[in-house]
């Protein structure tokens, strides 16, 4: 597999030097470097790349605005002086976060776990979902989950939590929960509250407007409430 990237830094020596690394690293072609987002930004609305090697702070448009601009498919390796960056580099989904000045051993590092990335994204994508199951990324593993282990599922800004029966912790995938919505049966997991997905056919009751799993009670919207009461008399699904 070869990744197309792009180098982003408004500092002429730090473009060089990322330029030379890519050049060494034979799963990378470069197609384009750019001493401002902006002038990047512009570049990927003709020709969208895999991978951006980006500096943080530059003027205007900085390389965290970038971030949150740049489509599902493209992913960035934040390169910086300022180690303060690195909680928010993880909210808007970097891959990785390499502190100036860079070594190749770690740029290289960082290469691989995006090249990783993309080959368990493009396994996911040729191994879909079954009618039984789901496909989920979480740290560097692609796992299955079986529709009927689910409970519920909570988004949080950047990732979801998925809880299963008889499992302690949850699973933590960096998605969102519009694309998991899409993903799941329409007619057995229904959209509660902007924060929750849940599967009524595991629920324990509904008490005072909430649904209760276990020692948890997750709340229902205003503005969901009357396609879920539809949901539950369509599935014969009644509150005990």
């Amino acid at each position: 597999m070869i990744l197309t990237c792009m180098v982003i830094d408004d500092e002429p020596l730090a473009v060089e030097l990322l330029e030379g690394y890519v050049r060494k690293t034979p799963f990378l072609a470069l197609k384009g470097s750019y001493c401002s987002a902006a002038a990047a930004f512009a570049a990927l609305q003709e020709r969208p790349v895999d991978l951006l090697f980006c500096d943080i702070q530059m003027p205007g448009l900085s390389g965290m605005d970038l971030a949150r601009l740049l489509p599902e498919h493209t992913r960035i390796v934040f390169t910086t002086a300022f180690s303060s960056y690195a909680v928010e580099g993880f909210r808007v989904n970097a891959l990785d976060y390499l502190l100036k000045p860079i070594s190749y051993t770690d740029f290289l590092a960082a290469a691989d776990k995006a090249l990783k990335w993309f080959g368990m994204s493009s396994t996911a994508q040729n191994a879909g979902s079954t009618a039984d199951s789901i496909m989920v990324r979480t740290e560097y593993r692609l796992i299955r989950i079986p529709l009927d282990n689910i409970l519920y599922i909570e988004g949080l800004k950047d990732y979801v939590k998925i809880y299963l029966k008889d499992a302690e912790q949850p699973v933590l995938s960096l998605m969102n929960m519009k694309s998991l919505e899409e993903e799941l049966p329409s007619d057995r997991f229904i959209r509660v509250h902007r924060s929750f997905i849940v599967q009524p056919s595991n629920m324990s009751y509904i008490e005072r407007g909430r649904i209760v799993f276990g020692k948890v009670r997750i709340p229902v919207s205003d503005t969901c409430r009357q396609s879920f009461q539809d949901f539950l008399s369509a599935h014969s699904i009644y509150p005990r």
